[in-house]
C-alpha cells in the first residue's frame, strides 16, 4: 500500500514538472525542473520494481539520468569562468 502511494506520488509530480513548464513557471533548463523529474522518476521506479514492472522501471530509470545530466550541465554552465 505505502509503495503503491509512492507510485502516485511519483506520477504526480512528473505531470506537476509537466504543468509548471507548459505553463511558463519554470524553464526546461531549471535545477527545479529536473529535480522534481527526478523525485518523480525515482519513486516511480520503486512502485514499478515491486510489481516487476520491467519496462516501466527502465523508462524511469532512463528519465533520472536525463535528469541528473541536465543538472549536471547546468552546474558546469554556471561554474565555468565568463
Amino acid at each position: 500500500m505505502i509503495i503503491q502511494g509512492a507510485g502516485w506520488i511519483g506520477a504526480a509530480l512528473l505531470l506537476l514538472a509537466y504543468l509548471l513548464v507548459s505553463g511558463g513557471r519554470l524553464r526546461g533548463e531549471s535545477v527545479s525542473y529536473n529535480l522534481i523529474n527526478i523525485a518523480g522518476g525515482a519513486l516511480l521506479t520503486a512502485a514499478s520494481w515491486v510489481r516487476s514492472a520491467w519496462p516501466s522501471v527502465s523508462l524511469n530509470v532512463v528519465w533520472m539520468l536525463i535528469g541528473m545530466k541536465a543538472i549536471a550541465s547546468i552546474r558546469a554552465r554556471k561554474t565555468r569562468p565568463s
